[in-house]
């Protein structure tokens, strides 16, 4: 995938996530069925997920290769990244630390699609300033994937709203 096709892939699927938790009646976007995450913690969780990303490619991209090193592996496709990710989750990976969402009512969800909307939009915008070649050479920490090049992080935020999109759908059917 390259530039404009990640930044079209951003965009749609963090609307479809958006028009997904919107379709959820207002009284269940805060009910946790069986312990999951309620859809208004999704939204929030997607959020905190979108924003440092989109914060991360403002870095000067020689300070990212002093602190976090260069690529010692081929990068992976979005299938391959993917894969991964499912791995890790199937070995009991979990959100943790500050991508944990805390309890959120459903009279935020409104106004957090419309922060979200605004961050892809950002991030879509910064990606636009990214060559090619550094997308593949610069690389930003996961905390579940480890050190990931700038075009798999966009994979995985690609993904990621896919993935939660899913749950919101399984867990309000």
């Amino acid at each position: 995938m390259d530039r404009s096709e990640i930044t079209a892939a951003l965009l749609r699927n963090h609307e479809a996530f958006i028009a997904r938790v919107l379709a959820v009646p207002m009284h269940q976007r805060e009910e946790s069925r069986k312990g999951k995450w309620t859809p208004a913690q999704h939204l929030e969780h997607i959020l905190r997920a979108v924003q440092p990303v989109s914060m991360a490619l403002m870095i000067p991209r020689w300070f990212l290769r002093w602190r976090i090193g260069k690529p010692n592996r081929e990068p992976r496709d979005y299938e391959e990244l993917v894969a991964r990710y499912k791995e890790k989750l199937a070995a009991g990976g979990r959100a943790s630390g500050r991508f944990v969402p805390s309890p959120v009512p459903a009279s935020k969800v409104e106004a957090m699609t419309a922060k979200l909307k605004s961050s892809v939009a950002t991030l879509t915008r910064r990606v636009k300033g990214w060559s090619e070649r550094d997308l593949d050479t610069v690389l930003l920490p996961h905390p579940l994937l480890g050190k990931l090049t700038v075009r798999e992080m966009l994979f995985f935020t690609i993904y990621h709203a896919v993935h939660h999109q899913e749950l919101v759908e399984r867990d309000t059917a």
